[in-house]
């Protein structure tokens, strides 16, 4: 039996993996919902704390967007039988050119996380401004909506430090994503027509594509 564990992306709960699908005859999954913070944790200390939920040995670990930057540092706190990180970068370079300009300028400062933690623009922060269905469809998903945990997220989002991509990570990411844009990455295995969410509507894609490198 293969322990698979997830982490959600940024803010969001478990209910984002809802439509993945693994057999439960070979795996059994979990879901590291997000811990908050202590004000101004570094995120190596952070992934710390989330390592020590991952009890099985040589498991796998999944990350979606933000979530796959913590899944890359908690990495280094264990011993894996994979690494897998969904919509989401493998290195600094592969920030999309607003996220560089926010890092350099100090911008990512100035969002009213106060604000947004009620209202629907968290989905907007969190995927990009995109059609109203599509923000619908994710903003029942957000849970997280600590004010400390926010602005913690969005900071080691923008300011991560990885210069290179750590080896053996493999990477999925759709060809349609606007937030991390695929002209961006990498070395990854590419889902044609998934965006950001495709988590969600095109989970049965994504589950298979989980199966199939797991059982390599």
């Amino acid at each position: 039996m293969t322990h698979v564990y997830f982490i959600p992306g940024m803010a969001a709960g478990k209910e984002i993996f809802k439509n993945i699908k693994l057999p439960e005859d070979r795996f059994k999954t979990h879901i590291l919902e997000w811990l908050i913070p202590e004000k101004d944790e570094p995120i190596a200390l952070y992934a710390k704390r989330m390592a020590e939920r991952v009890k099985a040995p040589n498991s796998v670990l999944v990350g979606v967007s933000f979530g796959g930057v913590v899944a890359q540092e908690m990495a280094q706190y264990l011993t894996l039988k994979n690494l897998i990180i969904i919509s989401s970068v493998k290195s600094e370079k592969e920030l999309p050119t607003r996220m560089k300009f926010a890092r350099k300028t100090g911008a990512y400062k100035l969002i009213p996380t106060r604000l947004v933690l009620s209202a629907d623009d968290l989905t907007k922060f969190s995927i990009g401004p995109r059609s109203k269905k599509r923000l619908q469809l994710y903003q029942e998903f957000l849970h997280v909506r600590n004010k400390q945990y926010l602005d913690w997220a969005i900071k080691n989002m923008v300011k991560w430090q990885r210069k290179e991509p750590m080896e053996n990570v493999v990477h999925i990411h759709g060809d349609k994503d606007v937030v991390f844009p695929i002209k961006n990455i990498d070395d990854c295995v590419t889902l044609e027509g998934g965006t950001h969410i495709m988590l969600l509507n095109k989970g049965t894609k994504i589950s298979e594509k989980l199966v199939e490198i797991i059982s390599k």
